[in-house]
């Protein structure tokens, strides 16, 4: 499995727009759907290790603040003709198998994921409620075979803060994953 860091897009860059399938409902669902909201955009897969590590907390924390007023988004950019795990059909039962009440959508071009500068799974972009920037960087610091709990530390922090209407601390370690699995001839230069 491949350990690629985020990027750490520059704090304060406007959240470019989207509009993606998903497959769960068949709806389109765009930047717009959270106007005036803070929101959590996840770029992430179905089969990558590092997502299946987190996965049952990190569901169980972003359904937990629905009610608080923090919306979370999945996007899945991964190439699904190499990697057939990652496919529309397989995200449907991913959010059916762990509870998702947020939606997981599929960015088959992978040019949002481009916009975004996502590199890796999970990779977590929190944004307030004008959608800037203001987290980019890891879960926590447990990873597969670390022995470190899972617990979300790092992002729940970022999340109380904003929510709080306080600052949210510049210190930010990136998030590690597997590599998003780009298209041949569409891996961005950033990576």
């Amino acid at each position: 499995m491949a350990r690629t860091p985020s990027t750490m897009l520059k704090l304060g860059t406007q959240a470019p727009e989207f509009s993606l399938l998903e497959p769960a409902s068949g709806s389109q669902v765009s930047l717009n759907n959270f106007k005036d909201s803070p929101v959590l955009i996840v770029f992430s897969c179905n089969h990558c290790p590092y997502v299946l590590h987190i996965i049952d907390s990190f569901v169980s924390m972003a359904n937990s603040y629905l009610d608080k007023g923090l919306s979370t988004v999945w996007i899945n950019a991964n190439d699904v003709e190499h990697y057939p795990d990652d496919s529309p059909e397989k995200m449907v039962q991913l959010v059916r198998d762990h509870g998702f009440k947020f939606p997981y959508l599929y960015d088959q071009t992978q040019q949002v994921a481009q916009a975004y500068q996502a590199a890796c799974t999970p990779d977590f972009f929190l944004f307030d409620s004008t959608h800037r920037l203001v987290y980019r960087g890891q879960y926590d610091a447990s990873r597969p075979g670390n022995n470190e709990p899972v617990t979300g530390h790092d992002l729940k922090l970022a999340i109380d803060a904003l929510l709080a209407g306080n600052p949210v601390t510049e210190d930010q370690l990136p998030s590690l994953g597997c590599n998003v699995k780009w298209k041949a001839g569409n891996e961005p230069d950033y990576v």
